[in-house]
Formats: C-alpha cells, structure tokens, sequence
C-alpha cells in the first residue's frame, strides 16, 4: 500500500528536493522506516535516538495531529496522506 509523505523544505535535501514521497506501512512506525529506507538519514530529522517522535516535529495524518492518534503507532491506509512540519519558533521582538 502506498502512502503520500508530504517532505517539508528544508528536509527535502534527504529527497533530492522531492516534496511528495511514496511510502508502504500499516502504522506511521513503519511509514517512518519506509522513509528512512528510501532516503537515509530521515528517520534522525523525524524521531530522537529512543525512537519516539521528536519534540519540535509535527507529524500529521490527514491533518489529525498524530499525537492524539497514537503516535507512532497511529494506523496508516493506501489513501492517507502524512505531513511532515518542523516546528519554527524565534523572531523579533
């Protein structure tokens, strides 16, 4: 089953500057490793060295923030779509 991973600018120099991605999976866990797969190095910009989704990452499935779907273990179909946004924080004062 194929999965839509919409990569964020400044992680697209992993996908040679690719925003959408393909990937397989029943679980965002194994999307993430999918990913990771297809383009080395993902994996560290999306979860820490525990394996748990890093704090400043957003990751969402069909716009639900997967955080209140479960996490990594949130379940992922043919026609999801998974959005992949680095918090930004900063600014003037």
């Amino acid at each position: 089953m194929a999965i839509s991973v919409r990569i964020p600018s400044p992680l697209r120099r992993l996908t040679e500057g690719v925003s959408e991605v393909q990937v397989e999976g029943a679980t965002l866990r194994q999307a993430v490793a999918s990913l990771e797969q297809q383009y080395p190095g993902m994996n560290g910009r999306i979860c820490e060295e525990n394996g748990e989704l890093r704090r400043f990452v957003n990751v969402y499935i069909n716009g639900e923030d997967v955080r209140f779907l479960g996490g990594l273990e949130a379940p992922v179909t043919e026609r999801d779509e998974i959005s992949i946004v680095p918090a930004v924080a900063g600014g003037a004062r």
